[in-house]
């Protein structure tokens, strides 16, 4: 894409959130060990999943993205990774059945290890120590020797994203995603809520339009869309010697690729100008989502996007929104405005999770469902008035039934956080949480249909 670009020039930009290893001979010999392992990834998955994202870009489809705050080595087991495939899959159905579009399947899986924190170090008692940056940089438990930046975490991350997506690509082309098993993915804790009774009619709704494509003569069998999906991988692109070890030039094109996962983003506090991070994601061709909050003005906002998509290429950028339930409509619409003005061709989509983190009274942190809900509306509505395209939610979420965001329609409370509070990190929806999210989300794609239609009558 650039000429005066090369993998390893992000190291003359300020870095931030990046580690400091005490080791640097161990740290040069562990990325060029990573150098020469095979990519995670394909060139041409990746423009793939451009491709889909440029018909979101233009209003014909829907990014859903979601998976774990932070995966873990000691969460790493093939259930978990099924169980959160499988409610992506509900999602997915529940948001294509009701809104009759496409929608684009990307988890935040396989690789979602590093995570930036507000303070370089956590005291404890009279300790301090490095904070957690994520199991792929060091240890979560309160240790000295854990805590200390260890490259050799790299390694077994790769090991550990390699499994994980042999197993999803198992699952979305071995059959497990076949639309005919649209009944079995549903577990047993979200059988049990509202919306999943709910979710089992628009599957019983499914299997009756297969049966009557088979009484036409037409065998869902000999259909390769209902047989399997496509589904991708991502996540945020913050430990750059990693991702520089693992960027590869495409033998097809000459072009480079980040080929750790499909699609790669700069979060809030990372993608300023002069960014490090910023500089090395302007270089490969993956498609590259960034994060917008408060702090992010128009202007700057314009400039980043010149800077990462020269090109205007449809596909490239996804500006995921994340400002909170209270400042979304008046944060939001400044920046719609000046991407339509722009002509920039991008993909709008919500995170309503990271701006409404709250702190409850049992001292957990949580997320409450109607404010991450509110985030949601709320984007939808800036999109309306606009007249621009909702594109997409960004959500941290899990298969597993937990309780660390409180509310929802199985209405967890906040003295039952601590029951099944498993994160590493941030609170995420649970499995029945997620569903529900689905079904709301559906509703307010369909609004914006019939919004359309009415305007193009």
């Amino acid at each position: 894409m650039a000429n005066d670009w090369s993998p390893e020039s992000w190291k003359s930009h300020e870095g931030r959130h990046l580690p400091t290893y005490a080791d640097t001979a161990a740290l040069n010999d562990v990325e060029e060990r990573l150098s020469h392992y095979p990519p995670l990834v394909f060139a041409g998955e990746a423009r793939a999943l451009k491709a889909d994202l440029a018909e979101v870009a233009g209003g014909r489809g829907f990014l859903l993205q979601g998976g774990d705050c932070a995966e873990s080595f000691a969460e790493f087991h093939p259930d978990n990774i099924r169980d959160t495939f499988r409610v992506l899959l509900q999602m997915a159905v529940v948001l294509t059945f009701a809104s009759k579009q496409k929608v684009v399947k990307v988890g935040r899986m396989a690789g979602q290890f590093a995570k930036p924190r507000s303070a370089p170090t956590e005291t404890q008692g009279d300790a301090e120590l490095p904070s957690y940056f994520g199991d792929i940089i060091n240890d979560i438990g309160f240790d000295a020797k854990g805590r200390q930046p260890d490259p050799e975490r790299m390694i077994r991350a790769y090991s550990q994203n390699a499994a994980t997506l042999n197993l999803l690509r198992a699952f979305a082309g071995g059959g497990y995603a076949n639309l005919r098993q649209v009944h079995q993915w549903t577990q047993d804790h979200i059988g049990r809520s509202d919306w999943g009774a709910r979710f089992a009619q628009t599957a019983d709704r499914i299997s009756e339009a297969l049966d009557f494509m088979a009484a036409c003569g037409v065998d869902p069998r000999t259909v390769p869309q209902l047989q399997g999906t496509s589904f991708y991988t991502s996540h945020e692109a913050l430990l750059l010697p990693y991702e520089q070890a693992l960027t590869r030039k495409d033998s097809l094109t000459g072009e480079w690729y980040d080929t750790s996962a499909h699609m790669l983003w700069i979060g809030d506090r990372t993608r300023f100008e002069g960014s490090a991070h910023v500089e090395y994601l302007r270089g490969v061709n993956n498609p590259i989502g960034m994060k917008c909050g408060p702090s992010l003005e128009p202007d700057a906002m314009l400039r980043l996007l010149d800077t990462l998509n020269p090109a205007r290429e449809p596909g490239r950028i996804t500006l995921i929104s994340r400002f909170g339930h209270e400042k979304v409509e008046a944060g939001l619409a400044p920046l719609v405005r000046a991407v339509k003005r722009e002509g920039h061709p991008v993909v709008w989509s919500c995170d309503p999770m990271h701006g409404n983190v709250i702190k409850s009274p049992s001292g957990l942190k949580t997320r409450p469902f109607d404010r991450i809900l509110s985030e949601v509306k709320g984007f939808f509505a800036v999109h309306r008035a606009e007249g621009t395209h909702a594109g997409g939610i960004h959500v941290e979420m899990t298969g597993q039934d937990v309780t660390e965001c409180t509310g929802g329609a199985i209405a967890i409370t906040d003295e039952a956080l601590g029951d099944r509070y498993r994160t590493h990190c941030d609170p995420r929806l649970n499995g029945a949480q997620s569903i529900e999210l689905a079904f709301l989300l559906a509703e307010m794609l369909n609004m914006e249909m019939r919004q359309r239609d009415a305007e193009a009558a």
